[in-house]
């Protein structure tokens, strides 16, 4: 991943329901919007989780009998990595257990998307890491000491240097309350040296834009071909035309957050009538003082520039300066 860029990341989630055809037209869609990831997950439900697991609101059936009818299976991972290289854009892919870690490993993925429930698990993180692969973490679900104990822990059992660290809110969607953007330039001291991002679980582009702002240089979002179609993140998912919108709008946001004040080029031109110079306000005769009285800034700025007003104030008019006249260096001693 480049250093200076925004890395913008699509996720499918498991809007495609286990079939290849839509998780095929989720990559597509992902590409047309001009993102550099899109992103899937493996879960073999067995070894992630109790059949009993809790329902989540976003889900009709439980996880896991969700996951059972609906996940996709490796081979067909196997199959979307070669649709993504023959699309010519970036596969990524979230496992949720060691064994399917194993498996995308096998298959020859370059670097894995940890979730914020896996964050913590240090027998499974340490699994991850031993496979010498770049890995983004998203930090939902933890508190300051639980960041702070992983990265920790992680600088003693990482391999490669490539690792990153998303801001991330694990509601579905979240209350803006909950977002505390102004987290990350803390988690960018935390997590010294590493790259740090937003996994931005809203419905809109807002927080991903000031994430951007404050120093994100990874942006997750999940999408949605239809936002009218049924789908487990829906609610947290942007259609194509909103994904178009954020990608134009980081790209923007690169070019604009740049830290030098100087008088550019293209501001020169509007300089000479958009300033103001010191010019007579009525009828000066020789030898008159100039003063309040006689003199005032007015456009454009082609003359004696008005912040020299004061120390102009009190000279002598050498000859006579009509109404309106631009003051010069000749018109005084």
């Amino acid at each position: 991943m480049k250093k200076n860029k925004t890395i913008i990341i699509a996720e499918a989630c498991d809007n495609h329901f286990g079939k290849l055809k839509t998780a095929k037209k989720f990559v597509d869609f992902a590409k047309s919007a001009g993102v550099d990831y899109i992103k899937f997950q493996h879960h073999l439900p067995d070894e992630e989780m109790l059949p009993d697991v809790p329902k989540s609101k976003n889900f009709d059936l439980s996880l896991y009998d969700f996951l059972k009818k609906y996940a996709l299976n490796i081979n067909q991972h196997k199959q979307l990595i070669a649709y993504t290289k023959k699309k010519k854009i970036k596969y990524l892919c979230t496992p949720f257990s060691y064994k399917a870690a194993k498996e995308l490993n096998e298959i020859g993925v370059d670097m894995f998307k940890i979730g914020s429930g896996e964050f913590t698990d240090k027998p499974f993180i340490k699994k991850i890491l031993s496979f010498n692969k770049p890995v983004i973490f998203s930090t939902g679900m933890s508190s300051v000491s639980d960041i702070k104990m992983m990265v920790n822990f992680i600088n003693k059992n990482k391999r490669n240097k490539n690792i990153s660290f998303l801001n991330c809110t694990s509601e579905y969607p979240p209350i803006y309350d909950d977002i505390n953007l102004n987290f990350i330039p803390k988690l960018k001291k935390i997590c010294k040296g590493y790259r740090i991002g937003h996994s931005d679980h809203t419905n809109d582009n807002y927080t991903s834009f000031g994430a951007v702002s404050l120093g994100a240089k990874i942006i997750e979002k999940h999408i949605i071909i239809k936002k009218n179609s049924f789908g487990p993140d829906r609610d947290v998912s942007i259609n194509l035309d909103e994904l178009k919108e954020l990608v134009q709008g980081i790209r923007k946001l690169e070019k604009a957050l740049g830290s030098n004040k100087k008088i550019y080029n293209l501001e020169k031109p509007i300089e000479k009538w958009a300033k103001r110079s010191l010019v007579a306000i009525r009828d000066i005769k020789i030898g008159e003082k100039l003063s309040e009285k006689n003199i005032w800034s007015k456009r454009p700025g082609t003359g004696i520039p008005s912040r020299f007003f004061f120390k102009i104030v009190g000279r002598v008019a050498k000859r006579n300066i009509k109404y309106n006249t631009i003051i010069k260096k000749e018109h005084f001693n």
